[in-house]
């Protein structure tokens, strides 16, 4: 169970906390207080944005590409990835207040199941570009994962994951759901 524990660890470094504070803004308080790329982009700017936006996504894909080398097998790849999105929404290192984990779920998922992952990520592209809400694209997309994938004949393991792994980034987003409803959801462009 090795890889499952560097999955977590992997996935627990706080890459937004890390590049928001070199610019002096600490991103649990500051904005939505969440540790993620939409909150770095609304408090410090669209580099650093996208640089904690990579950075995640990278991590969540290391993670799974690893597990496979060193054990082998989707199952503990998958379970891998599933600890590496735990890790980033509940890192050890900022006592348990981590970000939503839809960047790491898309690396991670990207290695495990890539053309359901493009799928859901144009999904994601198509509804921010429409609404600017990222939340509601985040949203879409962890929703459509699943079901794309065992469409596209991704094995059990997966599919499981992405459904498990889905409802914790949906748990995540309940004030954004909140915030939609109430027409009070911020945009992408709003600077807080």
């Amino acid at each position: 169970m090795l890889p499952v524990l560097f999955g977590y660890l992997a996935g627990s470094v706080p890459f937004a906390f890390l590049l928001a504070r070199r610019a002096g803004i600490d991103v649990r308080v500051a904005g939505s207080g969440n540790v993620g790329a939409a909150n770095v982009l609304r408090t410090t700017g669209t580099s650093r944005a996208l640089m904690v936006m990579s950075l995640d996504v990278a991590k969540g894909a290391a993670a799974v590409l690893i597990a496979n080398l060193v054990a082998g097998g989707v199952g503990i790849a998958a379970l891998t990835g599933a600890a590496a999105i735990v890790g980033h929404i509940y890192p050890v290192w900022l006592r348990f207040h981590g970000g939503k984990g839809v960047a790491v779920a898309a690396g991670v998922f990207s290695v495990l199941s890539p053309i359901a992952t493009s799928i859901a990520a144009a999904l994601f592209l198509v509804i921010v570009w429409l609404t600017r809400y990222v939340s509601l694209g985040s949203i879409a997309a962890t929703l459509a994962l699943p079901p794309v994938a065992w469409w596209w004949g991704a094995p059990r393991a997966v599919v499981f994951t992405a459904a498990g792994s889905g409802a914790l980034i949906l748990f995540r987003h309940r004030a954004n759901l909140r915030r939609l409803r109430l027409g009070t959801e911020r945009q992408v462009g709003s600077r807080t």
